[in-house]
């Protein structure tokens, strides 16, 4: 993987997580038994002269944000200006004048920029952006499985990079954007944090929320779900202190190399239990959920107390955890929370992602 000889791609491990959206740049694809997981391209293939799209419209107004956010996925580069002139939100693109709603303005860029397609739906054919709802999915189901597809990409890049690591062992740097094998340290402990504090909420979300729905229904069901995240909590607190224990030890000695190869192991274990953890809850307890009987106006609820559990977290690592979902997936998880969140919250997630 990465070392510091000559001019290089970046190996996926060592590509910087806001990269995702500054860079524009789209996304490739690789199958999991989790879905399709996103790898961002390294920014040698992201174009050096992008198309310039204008936008204009309201600069509180939640279609703007919108909007916005959805821009960062497409190889082009954004010229907005705040005006309180315009009721909605209005794009120029060379010789086109677009305006009308978000969902009309994604079908422009998804015609215009056709990579990666925003609208899109698991069958490949685009739908409108209510039709990500199918009538049989609970939303509470929808949260918890884009959720899973965050965290395991995190997980799998976390892994990656992990393993570039203890292969270098701090004998050479990697991608000059990293730093030197110190400032690298630093970073891959940072990536661990965010990735622990989603994780984290994530369960509280669970076990607040999901499985007291399933316990209703047929009590003890989520037991064992539960004690799967009291198993994986020590294993990830004691990931953390070897992480800090490795930032002071001599760099390339026998002792700093055995511990990147041992992280490296730790990180494929933990993983691995949570791949199995996510495949069980999907496979044997989700289904659960439609057969509950879960109206609409409960559905809205529900949701709304998924994300009160997870207001921490995605107001600290609401653009992290985005960035570990494929774009049409991110556009699924943003729609969820404005169709069912006051305009308040809406406004403050998206004004994260987009200044």
């Amino acid at each position: 993987m990465g070392n510091c000889s000559g001019t290089q791609k970046k190996s996926t491990a060592e590509i910087i997580p806001s990269e995702l959206f500054s860079k524009g740049g789209a996304q490739t694809q690789k199958k999991s038994t989790l879905e399709s997981i996103p790898i961002p391209f390294p920014s040698e293939l992201v174009s050096k002269t992008p198309p310039v799209v204008k936008l204009y419209g309201p600069p509180n107004s939640t279609a703007t944000f919108y909007i916005r956010f959805a821009i960062l996925y497409k190889p082009v580069s954004l010229q907005y200006t705040p005006s309180e002139i315009v009721e909605s939100p209005v794009l120029y693109c060379d010789s086109d004048v677009v305006s009308g709603s978000a969902e009309e303005i994604f079908r422009y860029l998804d015609g215009k920029f056709p990579e990666p397609a925003l609208l899109v739906g698991r069958d490949g054919k685009h739908v409108n952006s209510f039709g990500w709802f199918d009538k049989t999915t609970p939303l509470v189901v929808w949260v918890v499985n884009l959720q899973h597809r965050s965290m395991m990409w995190h997980l799998e890049r976390m892994v990656r990079w992990a393993e570039d690591l203890a292969a270098r062992g701090g004998r050479t740097k990697g991608d000059a954007a990293m730093g030197s094998p110190r400032m690298e340290m630093n970073k891959f402990g940072r990536n661990y944090g965010q990735l622990m504090e989603v994780m984290l909420g994530h369960a509280r979300m669970e076990e607040r929320v999901v499985f007291p729905i399933l316990d209703k229904a047929d009590r003890g069901l989520s037991k064992a779900a539960n004690e799967e995240h009291a198993r994986d909590l020590p294993i990830m607190n004691g990931m953390k202190e070897d992480i800090k224990s490795i930032g002071v030890l001599d760099l390339g000695s026998p002792v700093y190399q055995e511990a990147l190869f041992n992280l490296a192991n730790r990180f494929k274990v933990l993983k691995n239990n949570c791949q199995q953890h996510f495949e069980e809850e999907e496979r044997e307890l989700l289904p659960y959920m439609e057969a509950a009987d879960i109206g609409r106006v409960q559905q809205g609820k529900l949701l709304e107390q998924c994300l009160d559990a997870m207001r921490e977290t995605h107001t600290h690592q609401f653009r992290f955890f985005l960035e570990g979902l494929l774009p049409q997936d991110a556009v699924h998880y943003l729609d969820m929370i404005i169709k069912s969140s006051d305009n308040n919250r809406v406004s403050l997630m998206l004004h994260m992602i987009v200044e």
